[in-house]
């Protein structure tokens, strides 16, 4: 195991802990979804800033966007077809419940 990853763990676990045993103040409480989005924003621009630097990633973009797109479209199709054959199972007729005895 990395050293990166033991401390990615280490972060998750301290932040669990702190979390549970109510350490935290109501006021930093409610403003973690706010610094949780900045913090997400500035990564996502870092992580652009490092795709951007990168030249085999720009001279490959197009067919990387291309096998995502196929990826994202068949996850989506195969998404709704598993949704659309389990309701069939799941919805019955209006006023029948299968889960009551």
């Amino acid at each position: 195991m990395g050293i990166r990853l033991l401390i990615y763990l280490t972060i998750i676990a301290i932040g669990a802990i702190l979390g549970y045993e109510e350490k935290i103040s109501t006021n930093v409480g409610k403003k973690l979804n706010l610094i949780q989005n900045i913090c997400l924003f500035f990564l996502l621009f870092i992580m652009g800033i490092r795709i951007g630097l990168d030249e085999k990633v720009i001279k490959s973009l197009l067919s990387i966007g291309y096998r995502a797109g196929i990826i994202a479209i068949s996850t989506i199709f195969f998404t709704l077809l598993v949704i659309k054959i389990l309701t069939r199972f799941i919805i019955l007729k209006e006023g029948e419940n299968r889960f009551e005895p």
